[in-house]
């Protein structure tokens, strides 16, 4: 068992070294001294790669590095072919080790420190530049060879190895992070589903397209293609924009692409210019890109702790209904205990003394136990009656308005029947509110009620509307010594706060204007449950 352990991890090893250096051979093949794809590369797998293969890509770095050895010896020499070899990819190791364990370049799982992904770029950039001047300082070369300017080529090689670096790795972070929320057999319908891609193949590539073929149908003596490469930092921008630093990879991948497909001939001094510019736009579109995700993260996360917030507020009002429901039981079991225990004490009191008028008992006892059912009726009337419609019309409230004198009339349209029973009993809590609010003025005799209800994109909708006028006429006819009391218990008593914080809870808004001999109170709420 160990010893097969032990092969399967060898033949991993084996595997991975090479692979990598069929990888590295390939990207060698695209590169050239201002674009070195090969060092972008390298940091991208390192950086993504456990530990314990790294000593495997070293290996493989080493493998495809010795065969260029071997061919060019007896060109550049023994001295040039030993440092190529020895100038691997391991070089670069302890800068991607410190960007991982102690910059920290992950913060998280899903998250990027995009200022030390960058100044681990550069590092890397500058150590590849130094290993380059190293090895064409120890090549052989021949006698008639004109003399190197290492300035030049250190600018150069500096610029190649950061614009590549830039090429690939953002890409490849973006694809990894793709692949962290997706499956491989997702990835179809995630590029279908994602505005991204779709932007990069229908907007992108397009413009790119028209930049590239602009560039090429120009005339060679003006400066329409350098122009052309210069604009290829457009698409970055807007998608960054857009997107964030997502935006910025993709769009920076091809963008770089694109100014290399407008290079006339290597070294070309508009391209040189072209490419530090791009490099440039994509260093600041990455870092500008990073801080919007956060701050899209961060918008993210508010939305989320208040939906959270407002779930909570939803579940606390519903256990209040629940609490209410079961007090109205208990006053229920009391009256009818109440009921039974006159009957029985007017029974003995009748054996006591037959001659005794007991109808006054009888009346104080029927008004205690009808005092007993409207207090329960008005705590959870909803759950009592035929639902909301049933309740608002011919409900508690309605009896309480038509015995005091008020006119009252509701009006209900849509599916009130499919609202959940915590948004009806909110109806019900908001129409109380706002009709004892007006009652504490003393002055309004004409009450509207007006429900409306709808579903918009999923989401199930509900508009009360309350209108409090006076009429002269019927202004005078109301008992408020006997409405007042009884409007009261029906509501909280608080008025206008009440009503917008209850319409908040419901992720709503409340709304007061003035209307003809009144005012009308408007009330927006969505179901907290989905249809």
């Amino acid at each position: 068992m160990q010893k097969g352990t032990r092969m399967a991890f060898w033949l991993r090893q084996i595997a991975a070294a090479v692979c990598y250096a069929l990888l590295v051979s390939l990207a060698r093949e695209l590169s050239f001294s201002h674009w070195v794809l090969l060092a972008g590369l390298h940091v991208a797998t390192l950086l993504l790669t456990p530990y314990r293969y790294w000593a495997a890509l070293v290996v493989g770095d080493m493998l495809s590095l010795g065969y260029i050895s071997v061919t060019c010896v007896d060109q550049l020499g023994l001295t040039w072919s030993i440092c190529n070899v020895l100038l691997s990819s391991a070089w670069i190791t302890p800068i991607v080790y410190a960007c991982r364990e102690y910059w920290r370049v992950f913060p998280t799982r899903t998250t990027i420190n995009m200022g030390v992904l960058l100044f681990g770029t550069l590092l890397v950039a500058l150590v590849k530049t130094g290993g380059s001047l190293l090895l064409v300082s120890t090549a052989k070369l021949p006698p008639d060879y004109p003399p190197l300017h290492y300035g030049f080529l250190a600018g150069q090689w500096l610029l190649g190895s950061y614009v590549g670096i830039l090429t690939v790795l953002p890409f490849v972070l973006v694809v990894r992070e793709v692949l962290q929320e997706s499956s491989w057999r997702e990835l179809g319908v995630r590029f279908i589903k994602s505005h991204l891609a779709l932007e990069c193949v229908f907007v992108l590539i397009p413009t790119l397209a028209f930049l590239i073929a602009l560039g090429l149908n120009a005339s060679s003596t003006g400066n329409t293609r350098q122009l052309a490469q210069m604009m290829m930092f457009l698409p970055v921008l807007w998608l960054t924009l857009r997107y964030g630093w997502q935006g910025a990879a993709v769009g920076g991948t091809l963008a770089s692409l694109a100014v290399v497909a407008l290079m006339p001939r290597l070294f070309d001094h508009d391209t040189l210019n072209a490419q530090v510019f791009i490099a440039f736009i994509i260093s600041t579109m990455l870092i500008v890109g990073a801080r919007i995700g956060a701050l899209n993260q961060q918008a993210q996360q508010e939305r989320t702790d208040l939906r959270l917030a407002l779930a909570l507020a939803q579940r606390n009002v519903h256990m209040g209904e629940v609490q209410l429901h079961m007090t109205s039981q208990a006053l229920e079991q009391v009256r009818e205990s109440v009921h039974s225990v006159y009957n029985m004490m007017l029974g003995r009191l009748r054996n006591v003394a037959p001659v005794i008028d007991d109808r006054s008992y009888r009346r104080q006892a029927l008004v205690a136990q009808d005092q007993l059912y409207r207090l329960a009726d008005s705590l959870c009337p909803v759950t009592r009656e035929r639902g909301l419609p049933a309740v608002l019309r011919e409900g508690p409230i309605a009896r309480v308005l038509d015995e005091s004198g008020m006119s009252y009339w509701c009006d209900l349209r849509g599916p009130v029947s499919l609202l959940s029973a915590t948004i009806q009993l909110a109806i019900y809590r908001l129409v109380c509110e706002a009709i004892a609010d007006g009652c504490t003025r003393r002055d309004i005799s004409d009450i509207r009620v007006q429900v409306r209800c709808g579903h918009q994109n999923d989401r199930r909708w509900t508009v009360v509307r309350v209108n409090l006028s006076a009429h002269a006429g019927r202004l005078d006819n109301v008992r408020w010594d006997e409405l007042l009391p009884r409007v009261l218990r029906t509501a909280t008593g608080l008025g206008w706060p009440a009503i917008e914080d209850r319409a908040a809870t419901f992720e709503g808004r409340a709304r007061e204007h003035l209307i003809s001999n009144g005012r009308c109170i408007s009330v927006l709420l969505y179901d907290p449950e989905q249809p």
